[in-house]
């Protein structure tokens, strides 16, 4: 239900950015085929782009977006460079796959330069060894949206409403980001948050005889063995943060 009500916030967007169908056309700059086959499932009837306004051509003349995979190769540079002159403005450069935003593990050999970025300007990367079909979509759903200010002549600006803000305010974040790691690792993703959210509201008040007496005292009431271990294993990282941070690390 959930992927139905995106698909169909995505559609409308889609609409809304862009009055035509947008080509793409990839580049491969020597890569495995790994993230060929991924785009090929992409382009697939299951996932079916075209009704979102995204179409494959055969010619950089007639490209939106240009799509490298692969790392960018000695033997494939002009070639790459050769389809970005081709492309007219204005035009989107989409890094894909691993080895296509970096080299991947190719990225120290004899006969490879780096990412596509190493060549040219790019707008918008798709991680992954290789990104599955959905990301595939997530990132050139990113790169209508760039493409639509690039036709525009808009530029993104940060607001107080659009910057991003702590997750856990009042809280030093490597020390949260430490507690949620933790609690993620011995209590699973979803109640790994809740029980890292609940320890941080003590973590808030700043005193950490505070944590320690409200800790112990959750920690007689739990029934749940378990839990209370868990509690027990985040209180020993907050308090080792004390120790060599002092009052400041929370």
């Amino acid at each position: 239900m959930d992927q139905e009500v995106k698909l169909a916030e995505l559609k409308a967007r889609l609409k809304k950015v862009i009055k035509r169908s947008v080509y793409i056309y990839r580049v491969d700059c020597g890569g495995c085929n790994g993230c060929e086959i991924e785009i090929f499932a992409a382009i697939s009837p299951v996932y079916d782009p075209e009704r979102l306004g995204m179409k494959v051509v055969a010619s950089p003349r007639h490209a939106d977006v240009l799509l490298y995979t692969g790392p960018m190769t000695r033997a494939m540079r002009l070639p790459a460079i050769r389809a970005y002159q081709a492309a007219p403005e204005p035009k989107i450069v989409v890094a894909y796959g691993a080895c296509g935003c970096s080299g991947g593990i190719f990225h120290d050999c004899y006969s490879v330069w780096g990412g596509a970025d190493s060549i040219f300007p790019v707008d918008v990367y798709i991680p992954g060894c290789p990104p599955t079909p959905a990301a595939t979509l997530y990132g050139m759903a990113m790169a209508l949206d760039l493409l639509q200010q690039k036709i525009k002549g808009e530029q993104f600006a940060e607001t107080e409403v659009t910057r991003v803000v702590p997750k856990y305010d009042g809280v030093c974040p490597e020390l949260a980001k430490e507690i949620e790691q933790e609690a993620r690792r011995l209590s699973g993703y979803l109640h790994g948050r809740r029980i890292a959210a609940q320890y941080i509201e003590f973590v808030r008040e700043g005193d950490p005889l505070a944590v320690d007496r409200k800790i112990k005292e959750l920690i007689k009431q739990e029934k749940d063995p378990r839990l209370a271990e868990v509690f027990l294993s985040l209180h020993k990282i907050y308090m080792e943060k004390m120790e060599s941070g002092g009052r400041n690390a929370g």
